[in-house]
């Protein structure tokens, strides 16, 4: 697929909402817009960790997103990469966007010197993991969630 990937500007913010939306949707998590908002802030808040990348269609649409930011590992004593969200639209499902996402955080990881890069996904997410046992190693790492 032909496509540029991107920081997100803000000509973006329509097409970066509707992916956000779309990615909410498929973990069935509520979205509104003051969340959305903050997020978008994030993004472009020089100070927040947090940080983002856009997939776009040779027409400019967006066809991907991704989020992530630097995640203290205390054992190394210094930072890696967790990228916290990513999401191709279906349309592009299959045509590698995913994976050229995942390379363009990669290659940030390389920039900033962060040693590995960390992600979660749902179990049941099948699609997904086709792709992230190909690029990746999968860890025997066991996730836990309290909410307080």
């Amino acid at each position: 697929m032909n496509a540029t990937i991107s920081k997100p500007v803000e000509t973006d913010r329509a097409g970066w909402r509707r992916l956000f939306q779309l990615y909410a949707e498929f973990y069935r998590m509520p979205m509104d817009e003051a969340t959305a908002g903050l997020v978008w802030s994030w993004l472009h808040d020089p100070a927040h960790p947090v940080k983002g990348l856009v997939a776009k269609g040779a027409d400019g649409q967006l066809l991907g997103l991704t989020h992530y930011r630097p995640m203290p590992s205390p054992l190394r004593g210094r930072d890696i990469c967790f990228l916290d969200d990513l999401f191709v639209v279906p349309e592009a499902r299959g045509s590698r966007l995913g994976e050229a996402l995942i390379e363009a955080v990669v290659e940030e990881a390389r920039r900033q010197g962060w040693p590995a890069v960390r992600w979660i996904t749902a179990e049941d997410n099948a699609r997904a993991r086709r792709l992230y046992d190909r690029v990746a190693k999968k860890t025997h790492w066991v996730t836990y969630e309290i909410r307080p």
